[in-house]
């Protein structure tokens, strides 16, 4: 990692400070500007990101909490790799948890809510039509939370919340397929026509369908990091 005065990194406000930072660092992660296996340098850090050790050092607790980051000993701190065995047993609890989320959110959801989780999906395909990391988790970010929102169970909220981060490097590197945005993008509306027809079972369904082609494109990046 080379230290560099990024103003990209730089947090500029203090209320939410270790947030900001922890915030920032999971970015830079997901869309592989500190790529798997990367060594987190402190000192560099913090000049990157305009901030103090104390305040990077929480931000860093919070990652490795997460499981983003890895102690090494005699080597740091560096950005987790994600064995092929850990993404299968990730995808297999997404799976689960997203399934549940939509059964819950065809039974519960408003109109309003599913109204907006629609123009969350047309926004969507925008951003896979002009592809960018950033734009891309942002636009997702916001479909989940329509989603979770809708869906009213906290625990299945904040665990999925946990498990898009573990996820979010191999999911970034598989959707700047176009084959693959294509899909997906598909993959959505089927899933929204769904929800509007309040079908529970048709909307489980396809959103299993939805994680487990993920997965298969997960598994794909990660045999090809490995080659």
């Amino acid at each position: 990692m080379t230290a560099k005065n990024d103003m990209s990194m730089r947090v500029q406000t203090l209320p939410g400070l270790r947030e900001q930072v922890a915030e920032r660092l999971r970015m830079a992660i997901a869309t592989g500007r500190f790529p798997a296996g990367a060594r987190l340098i402190e000192r560099e850090l913090c000049e990157m990101m305009g901030v103090s050790r104390t305040s990077l050092r929480e931000a860093l607790r919070e990652l490795q909490a997460d499981g983003l980051i890895t102690l090494q000993p005699n080597r740091g701190l560096s950005v987790s790799v994600v064995s092929e065995k850990t993404a299968r047993s990730i995808y297999e609890v997404r799976a689960t948890l997203e399934g549940l989320a939509a059964r819950l959110f065809a039974r519960s959801a408003t109109e309003e809510q599913i109204k907006a989780l629609h123009e969350s999906v047309d926004h969507l395909a925008q951003v896979y039509d002009n592809f960018s990391a950033e734009a891309f988790i942002a636009a997702k970010t916001r479909f989940y939370d329509i989603l979770l929102e809708g869906a009213g169970n906290e625990v299945a909220a904040e665990m999925l919340r946990r498990i898009h981060t573990r996820v979010s490097q191999l999911r970034v590197v598989s959707l700047s397929s176009e084959e693959r945005a294509r899909q997906s993008i598909r993959e959505l509306r089927d899933f929204v026509s769904a929800l509007e027809d309040r079908d529970e079972q048709r909307a489980f369904d396809i959103c299993v369908a939805h994680v487990q082609a993920a997965a298969k494109a997960a598994m794909k990046t990660i045999s090809t990091r490995e080659d």
